[in-house]
């Protein structure tokens, strides 16, 4: 919870959604992850066109594919340069701390 907090404090809009966006195809089975804008909006902290702007800006950089109600993962770690250092840490003690290998 409090990478999450220094995270919204500290990144952009960007690099948050990335994060997000991340962490869900982290929990979900294949590159496909089901969240609306309006789910998005609200975990971010921002209006819905600011998801939407994000969301273009992502796709124009070929890391995502967005469809209605439907992301694709098109870049894994391309989504992660994007998440710009706001991903990975606790998710790394996760691991460790279960006995997974990354």
């Amino acid at each position: 919870m409090a990478n999450t907090a220094l995270a919204n404090s500290k990144f952009n809009v960007d690099a948050r959604l990335a994060r997000w966006l991340l962490m869900a195809h982290d929990r979900g089975d294949g590159d496909q992850v089901d969240l609306t804008h309006e789910f998005l909006a609200l975990m971010l902290g921002v209006r819905r066109a600011g998801v939407t702007q994000a969301l273009q800006r992502l796709e124009e950089r070929k890391l995502i594919h967005a469809a209605r109600g439907r992301l694709t993962i098109r870049n894994r770690r391309g989504l992660e340069k994007a998440a710009n250092g706001s991903y990975g840490v606790p998710e790394a003690e996760y691991a460790r701390l279960m006995g997974e290998r990354s």
